[in-house]
């Protein structure tokens, strides 16, 4: 079977290293990819805004599934298109990726099935948004409707915060996305992560992650797409799996059922862990960057197999197994990020990198007269398993050490709050 993978990410290097291992996969395809990606797979230069293009390619080279990795195209139906084409596509329809694409959408979902998640409010103007910040406890989240790349979120200690948020949502900070915006309760607690494959009745517990989203050590810094990760998450516990699969993963399916959109794909659910338990912060609909490169690296089952049983809805014919030991991802940035940073700078050594067994998953990478080549802001996913959360480490931070990169930085303390938990 021929395959084509959408996205250019270190999440889908990780989704192009794990497809071409299946004995299902006869040849990947990748549009746009990267130079890490183009180790596996042929890339080409597709617009996968342009749906027709996209299914003209699928018929020409006779593709027989479909992997839409980011969130952009799965909110704007391009698996809707080519499933209506006969194509076969891994994720959810328009409809289903509003859990994704509309914060609101997503809380009311949740108020009207009972899902456990922060008290919250919509609005479409600034002067009542800010009204109700009299209603509210200090601090909140102003949260930007619509997608905006990891970066319409705004916690607020202060009144002025809150305020300069909402301005900023209004007055087109984060484009169409802050049309309308959501204030929300400031949920206390430990975040993680975890991800269910679904195919529309039927949920398969994915594994579970924490990232790490500030850009500086300690958790310091501005938010960014994820500075690192690993998985397991030591705080979900089996009762805390058990609970969220339970109060949050299956009544979502059962509400977006009863609304007649059937949600098939990956729900990345990114929850809060309070004295209550499991609440739910958002939803997003395609596997996170970077927590899918540790869960690649962990499990030992075909994916296209469990993404195909998704896609057709047999669920309950498959399961997902699994590397016991712990992964962990480091991601390597350019220096500025996540701000303005330089574009075109060399890399070296990631062979060196990947020597004692360690993964080096490209993102923002290109390839120029046989020089690799930094082209975005996370640049490289340094990834690694070990009998630890501790000794994943290691081995992560020991290839980074091999990289030679002038240009680049990343966190020193990756993975410090499960390291805290072991020692």
């Amino acid at each position: 079977m021929k395959v084509l993978l959408i996205g250019s990410g270190g999440r889908e290097h990780a989704l192009a290293w794990k497809i071409v291992q299946s004995p299902l996969c006869e040849k990947l395809y990748c549009a746009p990819g990267n130079a890490g990606i183009a180790k596996s797979a042929e890339c080409v230069s597709l617009d996968a805004s342009d749906h027709n293009a996209v299914i003209s390619f699928c018929r020409y080279k006779n593709i027989g599934f479909v992997v839409v990795g980011p969130e952009a195209p799965l909110v704007a139906g391009l698996v809707d298109d080519l499933e209506e084409a006969g194509i076969d596509a891994f994720g959810p329809s328009a409809y289903a990726a509003q859990l994704e694409g509309s914060k609101g959408f997503t809380k009311d979902l949740c108020a009207e099935f009972n899902i456990p998640t922060a008290a919250y409010k919509r609005f479409t103007d600034a002067d009542s948004a800010k009204d109700f910040l009299n209603e509210m406890s200090l601090p909140v989240v102003v949260k930007a409707d619509g997608l905006a790349a990891g970066k319409g979120v705004i916690i607020a200690e202060s009144r002025e915060d809150a305020e300069a948020g909402i301005d900023a949502c209004f007055e087109g900070s984060f484009g169409e996305a802050g049309h309308e915006v959501v204030i929300e309760e400031f949920l206390v607690g430990e975040e993680a992560s975890l991800f269910a494959l679904c195919d529309g009745q039927t949920a398969l517990m994915l594994g579970t992650a924490q990232d790490h989203k500030r850009v500086g050590d300690g958790d310091t810094g501005p938010n960014t797409g994820g500075m690192g990760a690993y998985s397991p998450a030591p705080v979900m516990t089996q009762e805390m799996i058990d609970r969220t699969m339970s109060e949050i993963i299956v009544p979502t399916l059962a509400g977006m059922h009863s609304r007649g959109a059937p949600f098939r794909g990956i729900l990345y659910a990114g929850l809060m862990i309070t004295e209550k338990g499991p609440e739910l912060i958002e939803y997003n609909v395609r596997f996170g960057d970077p927590e899918c490169q540790v869960l690649m690296l962990r499990l030992k089952s075909d994916i296209l197999t469990l993404m195909q049983a998704a896609s057709r809805g047999s669920m309950l014919e498959v399961e997902a197994a699994w590397h016991e030991d712990p992964a962990l991802t480091i991601v390597m940035a350019s220096k500025g990020y996540p701000g303005s940073y330089e574009k075109g700078t060399e890399i070296n050594g990631v062979t060196e990198a990947e020597a004692n067994g360690a993964i080096v998953f490209h993102a923002g990478t290109s390839e120029k007269d046989g020089q690799l080549l930094a082209t975005g802001g996370r640049v490289l996913n340094v990834t690694a398993r070990g009998k630890t959360v501790s000794d994943a480490q290691k081995a992560a931070y020991s290839a980074v050490s091999q990289i030679n990169w002038d240009n680049g930085f990343c966190r020193t303390d990756i993975g410090w709050r499960a390291i805290e938990r072991e020692s």
